[in-house]
């Protein structure tokens, strides 16, 4: 295993998140690693880190076959303005590089936002590096990061 996954397995681990790591062959899509796994899009939640104007971030949990609808997720945070950061960005907020961003382990715990439709499901998403997958039940991440759950997505993908 690796720094990333490492921090991902120790940090679920304290918050009694019951994890699976699994190495698989890297992906060069979001689609590809679902065809990879063996799973639809929408079983990939896609941890996305989002900044606010005043300098935070926050992480949004969005399944893999939709993407953030920036008014409802405004409305659920309270803000007026909150845009994606640039790679190095989210890098220097998180600990982890895009494609691999996780909340678990991230080197601050931001507040973290589900979209509803990933509730009740097992699903796979980031694990702190490249060519491996996390598996978990969405119930436990959502608990185990005391996630607020709201509807902040829309349809389509945007990998």
């Amino acid at each position: 295993m690796t720094a990333g996954t490492d921090r991902v397995r120790q940090d679920a681990e304290r918050r009694s998140i019951p994890i699976e790591i699994a190495e698989r062959p890297r992906a060069e899509s979001l689609e590809h690693a679902a065809e990879l796994l063996g799973i639809t899009p929408a079983e990939i939640v896609k941890s996305l880190v989002v900044k606010r104007s005043d300098g935070s971030y926050l992480f949004a949990l969005v399944p893999g076959d939709r993407q953030i609808s920036w008014p409802k997720l405004r409305a659920v945070v309270g803000v007026n303005k909150l845009r994606m950061p640039e790679a190095e960005l989210a890098l220097a907020a998180t600990g982890y590089a895009r494609g691999t961003i996780t909340p678990l382990g991230s080197s601050t715990a931001w507040p973290v936002f589900a979209d509803e439709r990933i509730v009740g499901k097992r699903v796979s998403m980031g694990s702190g590096k490249h060519g491996y997958s996390a598996w978990v039940h969405t119930d436990d991440l959502i608990s185990g990061l005391n996630a607020t759950v709201a509807d902040i997505t829309i349809e389509g993908s945007t990998d």
